[in-house]
């Protein structure tokens, strides 16, 4: 008999969801008449209360009548204040709003209508008074929330499935709220509220919008895992410290919970609101350690509007970066140059789609073709150029020196000479922390270019080159999700069932969001007066293993294995971000310093790329290597086949 029974029951829910959860299972005319059938009864009822029970029978085909004529007066108000167009199963609080807008706004026109019925003595046998309308109002407004918000709660009790996930929510102030807010009014839900997260304890054990509050501790994840919740949402204003917060990521982790942000708290304006669209799954990128930066991008912005801007490598993970952040200043052109054709048409269309109010111009070419880069100057005059081409990946250089030289060392000093005759205000160029003490052909390359900058620099302040144009040079590290970097790449192999490949157990690299690092370059080389060379802090160091066990750990994989490949060719175990020998200043950015380095003679920097770049047409790679060692004395050759010229 109880399987029976609780067969029926299922049954029924079933044919519930079905019916009643469908997208087209509630038209609007049903919940115009529903609504229609609560007027009515709150009119029934208000009537038998004030008149009794017998008046009220007495009077039922009269009271009938009065009853349709006021019904019909508050569906012209839910026409429109738009009460029954929407989704009954979302209601949000707006839509209550709505409700007593159109039952009070109704009442009101009652009211006067009555009022003027009796004043011209017009329908007196009413059986109406004012309070009746008052409590037609109060018990119309009351049925009606409760009528969505049943519909509502019955939806969320029968519908929590795979396409609608149990969460707790990670905060409790602003950025939590907004988030609930985001979730409970949208349209199809993703999320299921059950339960805040208070990281310092704040209202724990207490409700915020009707759910409980639990405090930051060792037994959250076991009331996580009791109420069946597999998803947390980080409050945008709360990502910070949960980030530091390893023990609770890898609890999380462990115990198969999802773990879900939105937008930081530097692109939330704690106004505008949290758009559930926004919020995704996590990104390893979103948990490494780092510090906030925090540039004045409006006084950079000043410094740029109105001018002719040109980006080098302007397709590449940097380049196509400062472009998507200088274009909102409204530079009066801007110059974009790469030899990457598909990208560049990328680029192109972006420009398009984004900043279609700005003349950009996307051209195709290599920086190494002095005369067509020359046609560029002359036609365009940049007043700004900001250098990120260059071949970067370690292992391709070690394999090929003399494109190293042709494209990275010739092509920057091709840009510089064109700035310098052509009179750009000032060039920036983006170095690399490889070129500190390299050990590497790439990293050298990059050191080579910057000695050049710099002492071109000097040539025109000591007047030996005649020319304006201030050379500035940054430096950082590795930074996230750039082409060929190791996230994607891990994550590429965790889609393929591993294994993940690591070079060494020990590496260690420094790592920088590609805005933050590119917002970085723009304040240095606005501040920049010409012959700096900055650096950046870029925080905390991150072993690549443990970058790789929590990817692994994200994924919510179990059977992927780390493999340790051995050093590649020119490989660091950590890299550096100033030579031994230098040191430096600061800066009024606390992120950017100086470094006091070495400075040369540019006659000499000078011949040593013309005889550099003589040999790379030879394509001979240790007589090539052999010049650049001469040229940076600290390049020492590592896990590489140009180690046997350190020893000679």
């Amino acid at each position: 008999m109880d399987k029976l029974l609780n067969g029926l029951l299922n049954r029924m829910i079933n044919r519930l969801k079905n019916w009643y959860f469908t997208k087209d299972a509630l038209p609007y005319w049903y919940v115009l008449l529903v609504d229609c059938g609560i007027v009515m009864m709150a009119g029934y009822i208000s009537l038998f209360l004030e008149m009794g029970l017998r008046p009220f029978l007495g009077s039922f085909g009269l009271i009938t009548l009065m009853v349709v004529g006021i019904t019909a007066i508050f569906v012209c108000f839910f026409r429109c204040y738009h009460t029954y167009s929407g989704v009954l199963l979302y209601s949000a609080f707006v839509d209550l709003i709505q409700v007593a807008k159109a039952n009070a706004t109704a009442s009101v026109v009652i009211l006067v209508l009555l009022h003027i019925s009796r004043t011209v003595h017009v329908f007196e046998v009413t059986p109406f008074r004012y309070i009746s309308i008052v409590l037609i109002f109060g018990i119309a407004t009351l049925v009606m929330w409760i009528e969505r918000i049943m519909a509502k709660n019955l939806y969320d009790s029968l519908n929590v499935e795979s396409k609608v996930k149990k969460a707790f929510i990670y905060g409790v102030r602003e950025g939590a709220v907004g988030i609930a807010k985001a979730v409970i009014g949208s349209v199809p839900r993703r999320f299921l509220i059950e339960g805040f997260v208070s990281p310092n304890g704040d209202f724990e054990s207490k409700y915020l919008m009707g759910v409980k509050v639990f405090r930051n501790n060792e037994h959250l994840v076991k009331h996580m895992k009791k109420r069946g919740v597999k998803v947390m949402i980080v409050s945008p204003l709360q990502i910070e410290g949960f980030r530091e917060n390893d023990w609770l990521i890898n609890e999380l982790t462990e115990n198969g919970i999802k773990i879900f942000v939105t937008q930081n708290a530097e692109e939330w304006d704690k106004k505008s609101e949290i758009a559930q669209s926004s919020i995704h799954e996590v990104h390893i990128e979103d948990l490494l350690p780092r510090d906030q930066i925090k540039v004045d991008m409006d006084a950079i912005g000043d410094l740029l509007r109105g001018k002719c801007i040109l980006i080098t490598g302007a397709a590449g993970s940097i380049g196509s970066e400062m472009v998507r952040q200088i274009a909102p200043y409204k530079p009066s052109k801007m110059v974009l140059i790469d030899q990457a054709e598909t990208p560049m048409h990328d680029v192109r269309l972006m420009m398009a789609r984004q900043f279609g109010d700005i003349s950009a111009e996307t051209i195709v070419g290599s920086i190494t073709n002095k005369d067509f880069m020359e046609s560029i100057f002359a036609e365009y005059r940049p007043e700004y150029v900001f250098h990120a081409a260059a071949y970067k990946h370690v292992p391709m250089m070690e394999d090929n020196p003399a494109m190293a030289v042709q494209n990275n060392i010739y092509g920057t000093r091709v840009i510089a000479d064109l700035a310098v005759k052509y009179q750009t205000k000032k060039f920036v160029m983006i170095s690399t922390d490889k070129a500190v003490n390299p050990t590497n052909v790439m990293g050298c390359s990059k050191r080579i270019c910057e000695i050049y900058c710099q002492s071109l620099n000097k040539a025109i302040v000591d007047g030996e080159v005649e020319g304006v144009t201030q050379f500035v040079t940054t430096r950082f590290g590795n930074v996230l999700g750039s082409n060929g970097s190791v996230i994607p790449i891990f994550r590429e192999q965790i889609k393929n069932g591993g294994p993940i490949t690591v070079t060494h157990p020990e590496i260690i690299r420094f790592f920088m969001l590609i805005p933050e690092a590119c917002k970085l370059v723009l304040e240095a080389g606005t501040m920049g007066k010409g012959g700096e060379i900055f650096v950046f802090d870029m925080g905390k160091p991150v072993r690549i293993v443990d970058l790789a066990k929590r990817m692994i750990k994200l994924s919510g994989a179990t059977d992927i294995d780390i493999v340790f490949t051995g050093l590649r060719e020119g490989e660091k175990l950590y890299e550096e971000v100033l030579s031994d020998k230098e040191q430096t200043l600061p800066t009024m950015h606390p992120k950017i310093m100086v470094a006091k380095v070495r400075e040369y003679d540019y006659r000499e920097a000078s011949a040593n790329e013309e005889r550099l770049l003589e040999a790379s047409h030879g394509y001979d790679d240790m007589a090539i290597v052999r010049i650049m060692k001469e040229i940076v004395p600290e390049y020492v050759s590592r896990e590489s086949k140009f180690c046997v010229l350190d020893k000679e």
